[in-house]
């Protein structure tokens, strides 16, 4: 999953930015409304973790600026602001969910998780394919019960197709969505993980659950019985 943190206390984000990338999310930041407009213009993020009091365009500016065109980006929001009526002018702004600062990471966490689990109509933590099982909150894989050892990049990887299993995803979508902004898209990077990801599942499964269709891009299936 591809997140942007917008938030202007730079400790904080800071710490946020380090506890999302330990779950092998894909992160990218920055401190002020106007570069999240800039970056949302150039960049396709799945959530975004909003700040409201933001220096330059503030962020309920840059949350309505996004649903002007954009309705599916998932929009948490981060504020000191903890009234019944601030929340309900971010939800009805266009907002998904809404935490009020201070706050403990691991609810943060939760509320990302749940936020994109919904995106995607997956309301267990568990995504399954077969006998291969990922634990979306302990950020664990397993196959046929036993624990696979998968990369942060790895593990981003085979939840994204996990969750878009039963359509090719492309190389170009896997980089907007596993990768940062800072990602080379003429490296082999990808090719590289995916390779490394193909050959520890089949070592575990005892088959490839990943096809790469030509021109499409690749698909997760279960074995034939």
């Amino acid at each position: 999953m591809h997140i942007l943190v917008v938030e202007d206390e730079r400790a904080l984000c800071e710490t946020i930015v380090q506890s999302l990338r330990r779950l092998a999310y894909s992160v990218d930041f920055c401190f002020d409304g106007d570069e999240a407009l800039s970056l949302l213009e150039s960049e396709r993020f799945d959530l975004i973790v909003l700040d409201l009091n933001l220096p330059g365009a503030d962020g309920m500016t840059v949350l309505r600026t996004l649903r002007t065109h954009d309705r599916d980006t998932r929009v948490l929001i981060l504020s000191a602001r903890s009234e019944v009526s601030d929340k309900v002018a971010g939800l009805d702004a266009g907002a998904n969910d809404y935490l009020a600062k201070p706050f403990h990471l691991a609810e943060l966490e939760a509320r990302i998780r749940s936020l994109t689990l919904r995106q995607f109509t997956q309301q267990d933590v568990l995504l399954r394919l077969g006998k291969l099982s990922f634990d979306t909150k302990a950020r664990r894989v397993s196959a046929d019960g036993q624990l696979l050892s998968l990369t942060k990049k790895e593990l981003g990887v085979l939840e994204y197709l996990l969750l878009h299993r039963g359509r090719p995803v492309s190389q170009e979508e896997l980089l907007e969505h596993v990768w940062d902004s800072n990602a080379d898209r003429f490296s082999n990077s990808i090719r590289v993980h995916i390779s490394t990801l193909r050959k520890k599942l089949r070592a575990a499964l005892g088959y490839d659950p990943v096809t790469n269709r030509i021109g499409e891009g690749y698909v997760l299936t279960e074995a034939v019985e």
